[in-house]
């Protein structure tokens, strides 16, 4: 199958689908990105694409904080992915990369209002990023997360996540299944590519934005699902490296990781219930399979042409 690809304003052919070498974006990471799945449902024979509205909002945030123009609304980009869905229709779950992203070829150039923008949205298979049944084991990075100040970590910026690969990539080479990332301050931030829940005496913790994390948007989901379907009360704040290892469970959450929990940090065991993890795993695949109809709302159903 000839899969096809979302060029400025156009679907080619993946062969079609190229960028010079020179791309300033190639050279210095002006770009940004989304990362948005599409659960495919086998009862319904459909894909059900998730919170697409929020994801484009959030990458319209991104494409500003770096001089980025995109020539599109909110509303004509879900309708990309719908129609790149269709073209490529598969009975699987597919992961769609928008990516908008400086195109001259400007070596040197670090003008960025004055250089040129594209935009390209393709689709993959995605099944399982993480194991989300064992749980992931996770280690403390040496490396630290970048500040608000250095590469807005609020924007989903291509050459900040030079930061993620060298923290997953110290975690896999040390055994673990992917890292734990802390701020200049000693506060825990998230994974690699993952926001960090905790539950301590019954209260769901998570870093705030302000302590440098990515505004997640299945980080709000859950915070949601925590709140109008559990009952539970969740907060924002900050979280010591120390306290974390004592927590009576925890679990990452992402578009990749899902809803994904944490069996152990720096070979600590967690606490053995899962049973929040449980329950909000089990919730958001409803959810995003189309089965909870009081969020329907966050879901786009996708049918075969």
């Amino acid at each position: 199958m000839t899969r096809t690809f979302f060029v400025n304003g156009k679907f080619v052919p993946e062969a079609k689908a190229v960028i010079p070498v020179t791309a300033h974006a190639l050279h210095y990471g002006t770009g940004v990105f989304e990362g948005i799945r599409a659960y495919y449902s086998e009862k319904d024979k459909c894909f059900f694409a998730f919170r697409l509205e929020d994801h484009f909002k959030r990458m319209k945030q991104s494409a500003k904080i770096v001089f980025i123009d995109i020539p599109y609304t909110v509303d004509e980009m879900c309708g990309f992915v719908v129609e790149l869905l269709q073209r490529n229709f598969t009975e699987t779950d597919m992961y769609v990369r928008p990516l908008a992203f400086k195109s001259d070829p400007a070596v040197g150039n670090f003008k960025l209002p004055t250089l040129q923008d594209s935009i390209i949205m393709y689709n993959v298979p995605m099944g399982k990023y993480l194991d989300s049944e064992k749980g992931v084991r996770l280690g403390i990075s040496s490396w630290r997360r970048v500040s608000d100040n250095a590469i807005p970590p609020r924007g989903k910026i291509t050459g900040a996540y030079i930061n993620t690969c060298l923290t997953k990539t110290e975690a896999q080479l040390n055994g673990y299944d992917d890292a734990l990332v802390l701020d200049d301050r000693g506060h825990v931030v998230e994974s690699s590519s993952s926001n960090i829940f905790m539950i301590k005496d019954g209260v769901v913790i998570t870093p705030p934005v302000s302590d440098d994390t990515l505004v997640g948007i299945t980080r709000d989901t859950v915070i949601k699902l925590c709140t109008k379907e559990l009952g539970l009360q969740a907060i924002e704040r900050s979280i010591d490296r120390s306290e974390i290892y004592s927590a009576d469970e925890a679990f990452l959450t992402g578009t990749a990781a899902e809803v994904t929990p944490i069996a152990e940090i720096d070979h600590r065991p967690l606490g053995e219930s899962r049973e929040v993890g449980t329950k909000l795993k089990d919730l958001f695949y409803k959810l995003v399979h189309g089965e909870l109809e009081k969020y329907s709302d966050w879901v786009t159903k996708v049918n075969p042409k």
